[in-house]
């Protein structure tokens, strides 16, 4: 390792070394910012490793909890979806061992929302040794507005998810007889929710890549008309379901997103 700034700058394997070291937030150990190409990979997989670890426990948190999930997440299910007798709107399991792995992939979905601050976290704190102090005070916010866009896009989600639900239960509820499962039912829940937590990660994105100089403010604005007409025919694809207004609800999100983040770069790009 490195005794002295001639060093560290002369050596190939340091990767944290010069200024980027010298604003290294207080309370960060010396070494740190003069560990070597080994050293760094070790730490990342140790980061790594406290990920999992939290993902785990929240996944088995997850499963104590687990009647409590599959009940909050039915809630958008119609009560007509379910025609068989006696079964009081469950869901439907096929096969032996369906209904346990339908609970340990729901578990293990709610352990991964749950462990998004460590996973922010454990990522904010391996690269900030390498950055300058004013790409600290930048990326930070980042990480705490990326986590709050996407729980309000998931929360949305979960609020307009009856619609597309409804529309595709009662669709053919006159000629067929509607059982649906629980794997199908819950893999069509993640894919929506997710949908709408993803889009409200595009102010997010634009800004970054802003910091970065490859959009501005003025190629956005410039970009409008076609920005928009493009955002609501991916609202449609998004949204699978012919109802009328989960497209709608979310076009307006995207919309209102685009232009939030005009506002937000020119707030933050100098």
């Amino acid at each position: 390792m490195a005794t002295s700034n001639i060093n560290q700058q002369e050596d190939p394997l340091l990767i944290f070394g010069g200024k980027g070291s010298q604003d290294a937030s207080a309370g960060e150990d010396d070494g740190l910012a003069t560990m070597s190409l080994i050293d760094h990979l070790e730490e990342l997989r140790w980061r790594i490793f406290k990920v999992l670890i939290a993902v785990v426990v929240f996944t088995i948190v997850a499963f104590v909890f687990r009647n409590q999930i599959v009940h909050f997440l039915e809630l958008p299910l119609p009560v007509q979806a379910d025609q068989l007798p006696g079964k009081n709107g469950q869901l439907i399991v096929i096969g032996v061992a369906e209904g346990f792995t339908t609970m340990l992939l729901i578990s293990f979905a709610g352990g991964i929302v749950l462990s998004l601050p460590v996973l922010l976290y454990q990522a904010w704190a391996f690269i900030s040794p390498g950055l300058y102090a004013h790409e600290k005070k930048a990326a930070l916010p980042f990480i705490f507005i990326g986590l709050a866009l996407f729980l309000i896009g998931i929360s949305l989600g979960y609020v307009v998810l009856r619609y597309p639900i409804e529309w595709l239960t009662t669709f053919a509820a006159g000629s067929f007889v509607e059982l649906v499962t629980a794997s199908s039912y819950f893999t069509f829940v993640a894919f929506f929710v997710l949908a709408f937590g993803l889009v409200f990660e595009i102010p997010l994105v634009l800004t970054f890549m802003a910091q970065l100089g490859l959009v501005s403010s003025r190629s956005l604005v410039r970009m409008r008309a076609r920005a928009h007409i493009g955002m609501w025919i991916a609202a449609n694809f998004l949204t699978p379901g012919a109802d009328l207004y989960s497209p709608i609800i979310l076009g307006v999100a995207m919309s209102c997103l685009y232009e939030l983040t005009i506002l937000f770069i020119r707030f933050t790009k100098k």
